[in-house]
């Protein structure tokens, strides 16, 4: 990892809000990265440092912090993007995975001919906590053919152990946040 200051700048801007959405959750809000245009371009460029010379055809951004990150990578590196949403919200044919959560199941949806066989994808979030969505993502990506290179988060949350649940998949992270107990 770059060493000339941009993680620290980065972690620096990102505000910790404890309780946030429920009693004992430390909420990792990044609108406040957003707000700092040289920590928002530190973080695209060291994505994008790190892709560019891998071959990536398509940046899968997951909803909805992934549709922050993803396009200025993809643009950089000269891939297409490929949003990746919760579902209804896409117009056209789909295909869907579904996906535990703590209390449930969710499911997340890919449009039908986005991502190609032999396509080498790199998958964008904001950050990797129990690695359900990460997971679900990846799992509609290769059912379609395509590689999964990485999966690539502005922030990890370790005590929740997301990246057990990716399986031999690769995770890079900027930042580890700390840890909440």
């Amino acid at each position: 990892m770059a060493s000339d200051g941009r993680v620290e700048r980065i972690t620096s801007t990102i505000r910790v809000i404890p309780d946030f959405p429920k009693p004992g959750i430390l909420f990792q809000d990044i609108t406040t990265l957003l707000l700092d245009p040289q920590a928002f371009r530190d973080t695209t460029d060291l994505f994008v440092e790190r892709y560019k010379d891998k071959g990536i055809t398509v940046v899968a951004g997951v909803e909805a912090r992934g549709f922050i990150f993803g396009p200025p990578i993809a643009l950089a590196i000269g891939a297409k993007f490929v949003p990746i949403r919760k579902p209804k919200k896409l117009p056209g044919e789909v295909i869907s995975e579904e996906y535990s959560l703590e209390y449930g199941t969710d499911k997340i949806e890919m449009h039908v001919g986005a991502v190609q066989p032999n396509d080498r994808a790199l998958i964008v979030d904001d950050l990797i906590a129990t690695g359900g969505t990460l997971c679900a993502a990846a799992k509609l990506i290769e059912r379609v053919g395509a590689e999964v290179v990485e999966c690539a988060c502005v922030i990890e949350l370790p005590e929740l152990k997301g990246r057990d649940k990716l399986g031999n998949r690769p995770v890079f992270v900027l930042v580890k946040a700390e840890e909440s107990g």
